[in-house]
């Protein structure tokens, strides 16, 4: 018996990765997503966990190699949107990607900016990211777009005047605040483990 849910998290990884979670300690298991959809099948409670990743830096070709990566070590992966539609048409344009990953397109990575990974729950936590450099990347390849967005929008707002514009970059101050603060904390403790 499968159940469709229909859920918009406005790119906040973290909320959809523990919404999955809680999902799965219901007894639901991902079976397929859409771009809103997620569908899932009963399983037996807690029996999988997952684990949300922002790919959107990457090239297609480099997405596909991290995927077939993960799913060779035992985990089942599904592309996601981020739901990030400033673009027009079906072309996204990225400067803060990767080469070969700064236009998206329907053939090569537009709405699959996110990696929700999955594995069979053996109580220990589950972590994409061990090392602090790892995470650092992580963190900055989260915080760029978010950066991006907020010249953009200050650029619009002096430009034109705009108010909207305006509000629109101190949104973009938010995210783009947090990742950075998580950078900062990953610096300090990978100082601090090396002492």
């Amino acid at each position: 018996m499968s159940k469709k849910c229909y859920r918009f998290f406005c790119g906040l990884l973290n909320t959809q990765e523990k919404w999955l979670n809680k999902m799965s300690e219901k007894g639901y298991r991902l079976v397929r997503t859409g771009k809103l959809l997620y569908e899932f099948e009963k399983c037996k409670p807690d029996e999988v966990t997952y684990c949300v990743e922002f790919i959107g830096e990457k090239s297609k070709e480099s997405s596909i190699d991290y995927a077939n990566f993960l799913e060779d070590m035992g985990y089942k992966v599904f592309f996601k949107n981020i739901n990030l539609n400033y673009s027009v048409g079906k072309v996204r344009w990225r400067p803060w990607a990767e080469r070969g990953g700064r236009i998206a397109t329907n053939t090569t990575t537009f709405n699959r900016e996110i990696l929700i990974v999955e594995k069979a729950n053996d109580g220990k936590p589950f972590e994409l990211h061990t090392s602090y450099d790892d995470k650092e990347k992580y963190y900055r390849n989260l915080r760029n777009p978010w950066l991006f967005l907020l010249l953009m929008f200050a650029l619009f707002a002096v430009t034109k005047q705009s108010i909207i514009f305006g509000i629109f970059a101190l949104v973009s101050v938010i995210p783009g605040s947090i990742y950075q603060i998580q950078i900062m904390k990953i610096r300090k403790e990978a100082k601090t483990q090396e002492w």
